[in-house]
């Protein structure tokens, strides 16, 4: 993880550096508070800093306010690294928009052990930023039925958006992540489609009782083709001689 070090001091400045490096940190090394404040509004910036409160150009707290004026961006975890250790000094920093306090000189292992709380915090929100984007594209994507929902009284079509009557199928689906497979009730297998296939069967019943044969042409021998009707009878064939 990348820790930015923001320190006017040459000595101590390399000694945090070090640190860090022997902490398998990765530090990122700024020599006043302009260009601490540059390295925090960079795009990649680090999401944990160290920031010494009396620094040329600008001074640790103006880079703290500077940065949590800032929005639209990843929270930086800071932590203010100062020779003031009064009670008012500490309240002052917290109020200018620190996290932590470290007042020198500092013992390593409560440095350490106060970059491990950064740390966890600096993950957590990154995991709580990503769970609320995939909050988002989830409901960017979720279609809702809500409001009063115009509906015919006879033929249950519904009154869309666009003043437009559509089957209830074809409104869902438009409004809503639903998808319909089409079937047939009991009560409508027993009350239309018992009804609608018994007309059928009556209907092909007389179709067939009504249907009349078909004539055919009969063609004697050495005579030309005769018309024969259903109920007459075909002239007997001469033998051959």
């Amino acid at each position: 993880m990348q820790i930015l070090i923001a320190e006017d001091d040459a000595i101590s400045r390399r000694m945090l550096e070090a640190t860090l490096s022997k902490w398998a940190y990765e530090p990122v090394v700024a020599c006043n508070g302009l260009e601490a404040l540059k390295a925090l509004e960079a795009k990649d910036c680090p999401r944990l800093a160290i920031l010494d409160w009396m620094m040329p150009e600008m001074d640790g707290l103006e880079v703290c306010r500077k940065i949590r004026a800032t929005t639209g961006r990843a929270p930086v975890y800071i932590l203010l690294l100062t020779a003031k250790g009064t009670k008012q000094d500490i309240v002052t920093g917290l109020e200018a928009g620190a996290d932590d306090y470290l007042a020198k000189p500092f013992d390593r292992n409560e440095l350490r052990a106060r970059l491990r709380v950064g740390q966890r915090i600096v993950e957590l929100q990154s995991s709580l930023a990503d769970r609320v984007r995939q909050l988002e594209d989830a409901l960017a994507n979720v279609k809702q039925l809500q409001g009063l929902i115009p509906i015919c009284c006879y033929c249950k079509k519904i009154r869309g958006d666009q003043n437009y009557w559509q089957q209830v199928e074809a409104y869902m689906s438009a409004h809503s992540e639903a998808r319909f497979s089409h079937g047939i009730c009991p009560e409508c297998m027993d009350t239309v489609v018992r009804r609608e296939l018994e007309e059928l069967a009556q209907f092909n019943a007389q179709a067939d009782s009504e249907r009349q044969p078909v004539p055919c042409l009969h063609r004697a021998r050495d005579h030309a083709p005769a018309l024969l009707l259903p109920d007459s009878e075909a002239p007997p064939l001469a033998a051959s001689t």
